[in-house]
């Protein structure tokens, strides 16, 4: 993917997922199988029914639910069978780009200390704006390339 079709990817999703930003989801103490399932009325022998498993699959899937073991799959398959959506997000806490930027802005950073180091040792030291200037620089040039790069340890 190119650095402009990643710019235009991230906004896209940054878009979509606006709504959910910041929202604090309550899941219930008792986690969502075992909530929606009681707040509909049903049983767990009649949830076994209508997904076609094993009453005790019920009772075993709401306490992994609780220790985060279920998977999607059966989550999303008890959701169907109570007539529910199941829906899995991960929200970025800030908008995609922010986070690329704060990651070129980080191994920039890396990079320039490095590099600072070196020519303090030298007595080639870069001061006040010719250091900023730089620091700006290797990040624009960070955004510019393919997004990968920024999350390499090297």
């Amino acid at each position: 993917m190119s650095p402009n079709q990643a710019i235009l990817a991230r906004k896209n999703l940054d878009r979509r997922l606006a709504t959910l930003q910041g929202e604090a989801v309550a899941v219930p103490p008792r986690g969502w199988l075992k909530g929606i399932r009681e707040a509909l009325g049903l049983s767990t022998r009649q949830l076994a029914t209508r997904m076609g498993a094993a009453y005790s699959r019920i009772s075993a899937m709401e306490k992994a639910e609780i220790t985060g073991a279920i998977t999607i799959k059966s989550m999303r398959e008890a959701a169907e069978a109570m007539d529910c959506t199941f829906v899995y997000a991960i929200v970025p806490t800030t908008s995609l780009n922010d986070i690329v930027r704060r990651q070129a802005t980080h191994k920039a950073e890396a990079s320039l200390d490095r590099l600072h180091h070196t020519m303090r040792l030298e007595n080639q030291a870069m001061e006040g704006e010719d250091l900023a200037n730089e620091r700006q620089r290797i990040i624009a040039e960070l955004l510019a390339g393919p997004s990968r790069r920024l999350w390499d340890d090297k």
